[in-house]
Formats: C-alpha cells, sequence, structure tokens
C-alpha cells in the first residue's frame, strides 16, 4: 500500500522486524512467496469472509475474468463486484500465455468461490462472464449451484428452438442503431442446452453487436447488468499498471506469482474496506477535495491511510463490504456520457413455450 509497487525492493523501508539489514529483510520476503506451504487460500479465504459477513439479502454480484502476466502466466480471478470496484475473491495463477482457458481450470475456481459464500451463507448470486467464458458445461454448473449468469455470447453461436429446430446464428441477426431483441426458451449449439434466454442489441451507429445469455428472462436491463462485468477490468489495471505495479515485479513462476497476488487481494479489500468505513463516518473530505465523490473507494481508502498514518491515528478498525446501494455514488462529473445500454430502444420479443 504505503510503496506502491509489488516490488520487494520498494516494500523494504516499511517492513519492521529484528533483520539489521534489507539483504536479510529481502531474503526473508522472497523466503515466504517461494514457500511451497503457504496457502493462499488459507490466507485470504478468511479474510474476505469475514468482510462479507455484513453483506445481507443484497444478490452478490460476481466478474469472471482472466489476464495474461508477463505474455508467460494467465491469472484467473473471480471478484465481487462493489460500487464500481472489483474485490478480488479467488485468484489462481497458471503457466498458461494465453487469457482463453479451459472450463477444467475454471470449475474448480469456482468451487471454491462456492465454498467461500456458502461458508457467510449467500446463496443469491449473478455472475457475469466474457464471450471466451461461454461454455454449456460452465452454464450447467452455474444452474447446478442455483447461480444465476450473464454471458456474452460468441457470435457464430447456432440458436434454436426448443424442439431443437434452427433458427439462426447469431450473425445472421442484423440489427439496426440502437435496436434490441430477444429471444426466450431457446436452445444453444446443435448440443440443445437450455432453455435460456437471449437478448441482442446494437448499442450504437457502428458495426459491433452486443449478445448476452442468461438464465433469466432478458430485457434492454439485461445489457446494464451485463455491463457492471467491465469493473474487473478496472481492477486488472489497478493491480497490473496502477495503484499496485503488479507488471513491475520480477517474480517469474506461478506459485510465487498466486501468493504475490494474494498479498495485493489482501490490500485490495482492506483500503475498499476502509473506504466504505471513510465514507459513513463522513471523513470523505478529509482525504478528497471534492464536493461530490470523485474517487473510488479503493482510492479513497488509500488516502485514509496515508492521511492516518502522518497523524498517528488508527487504521482497519473494521473489515467489512455491505450490500445495498451506495449511500454516497460517485458524481455526475465522473460520468460525462451516457453508456451505450441506456440509449437502447427496447425491441421485439420472440417467446417460445417451454418443452419442460
Amino acid at each position: 500500500m504505503l510503496s506502491g509497487r509489488s516490488s520487494i525492493p520498494a516494500w523494504l523501508p516499511y517492513i519492521h522486524s529484528r533483520a539489521t539489514f534489507a539483504q536479510s529483510s529481502e531474503r526473508r520476503v522472497r523466503r515466504w512467496l517461494e514457500n511451497p506451504a503457504i496457502d493462499p487460500t488459507s490466507i485470504y479465504g478468511p479474510l474476505v469472509t469475514r468482510a462479507l459477513r455484513d453483506w445481507g439479502s443484497q444478490t452478490l454480484i460476481l466478474a469472471l475474468d482472466t489476464s495474461v502476466l508477463f505474455e508467460k502466466f494467465c491469472l484467473i480471478r473471480v471478484s465481487v463486484l462493489f460500487r464500481g470496484r472489483a474485490v478480488p475473491l479467488v485468484s489462481r495463477v497458471l503457466e498458461h500465455p494465453s487469457a482463453q482457458v479451459s472450463t477444467d481450470h475454471l470449475l474448480p475456481v469456482l468451487a471454491e468461490v462456492k465454498g467461500l459464500l456458502d461458508f457467510v451463507g449467500i446463496h443469491q448470486v449473478r455472475l457475469l462472464a466474457d464471450r471466451g467464458f461461454c461454455d454449456t458445461q460452465l452454464m450447467a454448473w452455474l444452474g447446478v449451484c442455483g447461480w444465476h449468469y450473464r454471458i456474452r455470447i460468441k457470435s457464430n453461436l447456432i440458436l434454436a428452438a426448443p424442439d431443437g429446430q434452427r433458427l439462426c446464428r447469431v450473425n445472421e441477426v442484423q440489427l439496426a442503431p440502437r435496436e434490441s431483441r430477444c429471444l426466450h426458451n431457446i436452445t444453444l449449439t446443435g448440443q440443445r442446452f437450455g432453455p435460456v434466454h437471449v437478448a441482442l442489441a446494437r448499442p450504437t451507429d457502428g458495426p459491433e453487436q452486443w449478445q448476452v445469455v442468461s438464465d433469466e428472462p432478458t430485457s434492454v436491463e439485461t445489457f446494464a447488468e451485463y455491463g457492471e462485468r467491465f469493473q474487473i477490468e478496472e481492477g486488472f489495471l489497478d493491480e497490473k499498471s496502477g495503484l499496485f505495479g503488479l507488471e513491475g515485479s520480477k517474480v517469474r513462476d506461478a506459485p510465487s506469482l498466486e501468493r504475490l497476488v494474494t498479498v495485493l487481494a489482501v490490500a485490495t479489500v482492506l483500503l475498499v474496506s476502509e473506504g466504505i468505513e471513510v465514507v459513513q463516518r463522513g471523513d470523505r473530505r478529509h482525504v478528497d477535495p471534492h464536493w461530490q465523490r470523485a474517487l473510488s473507494y479503493l482510492k479513497i481508502g488509500l488516502r485514509a491511510v496515508h492521511y492516518a498514518l502522518s497523524r498517528g491515528q488508527v487504521v482497519f478498525a473494521r473489515l467489512t463490504l455491505q450490500g445495498g446501494p451506495d449511500p454516497e455514488p460517485l458524481g455526475q462529473r465522473k460520468r460525462p456520457h451516457a453508456p451505450p445500454q441506456t440509449t437502447l430502444e427496447v425491441g421485439w420479443q420472440l417467446v417460445f413455450r417451454s418443452l419442460s
């Protein structure tokens, strides 16, 4: 937090230990990162579940995504989407030079997520994912868990009626700008996976179309729900080149990288929680110079930590992530343009009678 970097030498001035020399402290940290007995789940799991104990009855929104590190490793991440930011829930690092990973790699990560959420009694869950995760095996697994989902689908996917009669490929549906269409109780691919619900839209004058599959009936609101997924990309930016500078790290093996990513996840949940506390106490303007909130809770928390430590004050008095609406949302200055999904017009809907 204080160094703003994921580099062991940059951490040394902030490490308090009995070691006399900086080299000794550096070796100690490096041994910790390389120690196979250090299990990231046993460290981070109790921390994040403690933060979620105050979540309440609100639906928990999760985002699933991957990110390539150093052109050699793949970070699989499931995050809680929380008031404009993504708080890591489970992270896994593989030696795999592509962001595309098989469902066999994803399901153990999601199973760990389910275990954590079951532990704190959170069962109302919605998962968001990009088109790289459009897989019927994954959707079936989510259905068994009782989770809802909004997943972007590929344009070459086949849509069929419940009886298996082929309707079209997704890219064969041509939409006018800002037009949307919804299809209910259809099946996907030659495997006839379903019934599911699909929403199609062309949000701008450009040629790009959006297509999202859901286990619940779709509408124009489906695109706004799916659009929350982009918060996890902001989280990757914070880690890699923003607040934590992960791209500057010299760690180059998957287990050590996973432990380093766990350290960053701990920092993230602590800072977001501190930001929440600052806002709830009414102290936001001590660290945010704007009349209306213009900083994320993560950045408010970071500034609050610097502010408190420079004055000898207590930090991290409480750890919490509370569900429900944001009591002090970002000011309009931060959102000068309406997101494309808000300009969509309600189009026609095609509803099939489910065979089940």
